[in-house]
């Protein structure tokens, strides 16, 4: 307990999956936590069962495509805990029917992925560094993705947009460390959130199992607990970097798995 006393966060997209398990370690840890999301019940009741637990936490409406909402999801954040010290920028949009190769994609769809999985850690960070620097400090955190890092047959927009959201994290880190503000990212591989499990067939699971250097899948704790490092100051050297919490899926050679396969056929 204490890792992040005393500092004030706001969790966007908290209600469920990775963001609730941030908001969740974080307010175990002594924060006090602004649960945002457009699922706004699904916040309110994030933030109660915290509350019974004896923590503190808020759950909020957000609407991550609205500059509005953003900017009064961070004054809420202030206005209720009297200030901002961490910032999870943790929304993010994917749509496999519609953001597909960049021939036959849907235009409409690039512009709403770059607004909310982009511009949405913009706005975030504009409203939330002003109080950041009153505070004489504080952390940004940045959901990426695996997909910045490598290309795919698909997800076109959402991949750039979350390109983009990795040099995002490094100009906001060059430009504001001075003022004792950092800004990194993490960048999930396949996590297991309950979206996940209950929209991706076995067959896609075993695939990426395969593929994996680890031999499981990564849960929601593994990038909460992440974001839990990056929010306190045991991470306080650490700036401009995007963590790769994928379990080892793109770091070696794409022919490994099939390679071990061939192997053990040859070696019967």
């Amino acid at each position: 307990m204490g890792r992040v006393n005393g500092k004030v966060a706001l969790v966007t997209g908290g209600a469920s999956g990775i963001g609730l398990s941030a908001a969740t370690l974080l307010a175990k840890e002594g924060a006090k936590v602004v649960i945002a999301d457009f699922n706004v019940d699904g916040a309110r009741e994030a933030a109660t069962q915290l509350k019974n637990q004896g923590l503190e936490a808020e759950g909020i409406f957000l609407d991550a495509s609205k500059e509005e909402s953003i900017k009064e999801a961070v004054e809420f954040t202030v206005n209720h805990f009297g200030t901002i010290t961490v910032l999870y920028n943790n929304v993010g949009l994917t749509n496999l029917q519609k953001d597909l190769d960049v021939v036959n994609m849907d235009l409409d769809e690039w512009d709403r992925l770059m607004n909310v999985n982009l511009k949405s850690v913009l706005l975030g960070s504009r409203y939330a560094i002003p109080h950041m620097i009153k505070a004489g400090g504080g952390s940004i955190i940045n959901t990426a993705s695996m997909a910045a890092f490598a290309g795919d047959a698909m997800r076109s927009a959402y991949g750039a947009s979350k390109a983009g959201v990795v040099n995002l994290t490094r100009y906001i880190a060059a430009q504001y460390g001075k003022h004792k503000i950092r800004c990194n990212g993490v960048a999930p591989g396949l996590i297991l959130t309950p979206a996940a499990k209950n929209n991706m067939p076995q067959a896609v699971l075993d695939i990426f199992a395969k593929y994996n250097a680890l031999p499981y899948h990564g849960e929601a704790d593994d990038i909460g607990n992440t974001v839990l490092f990056l929010a306190s100051d045991e991470s306080k050297f650490i700036t401009g970097q995007t963590i790769q919490v994928e379990g080892g899926h793109y770091m070696a050679n794409p022919s490994i798995a099939d390679f071990n396969e061939f192997l053990a056929t040859v070696q019967k």
